[in-house]
């Protein structure tokens, strides 16, 4: 059997015990995990991260003492082929942060067997894209909506607003805002097939049902929203469109 082809090998860390046991119980009743460890707090885990074997992903509680899970997660998304991380926490408030630090799911305890199962499914969704050499499929995305965190796909956003350091995201359900700058989410998400139409706009392309070419001016309809396309990006948005998998020029 190859690696590829092999169960997921996996990291439990929580600094309460009884938490740890349980996360650890409910990871070995997945039949996708084939090998757990655990680790008694951030420092723990680094040794255990050093040791010889492969850790394909860590479920990591974010508040314990010195070493936050936070901060462990940004030391190990600076490592090449890192584990993949999912949040296993009590705290809806860190899920911004979270989605900073790419991590592959946010769960929140007590947790539940069923959800804990998607992000066993996440992870294995990942870990097969990396062995691919593609680019994850979908991303994650948290946001607050009357002081509840949900979880979006990435897949779901039809195009984003810039709103100053905040963006809001368009959704054929609404739209969230969140604490991330539009910039950033362009730089993150052009891989993706999102393409900057404006100083304001950032729009999925598959989303995009019509584009209008018209004496000099560019509008494309996104969800039944017309939205201005600048000059500047005019030229790029229309490579992007025609080398569209799927699309014909």
């Amino acid at each position: 059997m190859t690696e590829q082809q092999s169960g997921l090998s996996v990291l439990a860390v929580d600094d309460e015990k009884p938490a740890l046991e349980e996360l650890a119980y409910l990871l070995g009743a997945d039949s996708r995990i084939t090998a757990i460890r655990t680790a008694n707090g951030a420092a723990e885990a680094l040794r255990a991260l050093g040791e010889p074997g492969r850790i394909d992903a860590v479920f990591l509680d974010i508040r314990m003492p010195g070493v936050t899970g936070l901060d462990l997660a940004g030391t190990l998304a600076r490592r090449k082929d890192s584990p993949h991380v999912v949040f296993v926490t009590a705290h809806e408030d860190f899920a911004v942060n979270a989605f900073d630090l790419h991590a592959v799911d946010y769960v929140l305890k007590p947790v539940r067997q069923d959800r804990l199962a998607e992000a066993v499914r996440r992870v294995e969704e990942r870990r097969s894209a990396r062995a691919k050499g593609d680019q994850a499929p979908d991303e994650v995305v948290p946001v607050e909506l009357a002081g509840v965190t949900r979880f979006l796909m990435r897949s779901q956003i039809r195009y984003v607003e810039a709103h100053g350091d905040y963006a809001r995201l368009h959704t054929a359900t609404g739209s969230h805002l969140v604490r991330i700058s539009l910039a950033t989410l362009e730089e993150r998400w052009t891989e993706h097939g999102f393409a900057r139409i404006h100083r304001s706009y950032l729009v999925g392309l598959r989303h995009i049902s019509e584009v209008r070419w018209d004496a000099g001016h560019t509008t494309v309809t996104v969800g039944g929203k017309v939205l201005a396309v600048s000059r500047r990006h005019a030229r790029e948005l229309r490579e992007r469109l025609v080398n569209l998998p799927g699309q014909h020029s």
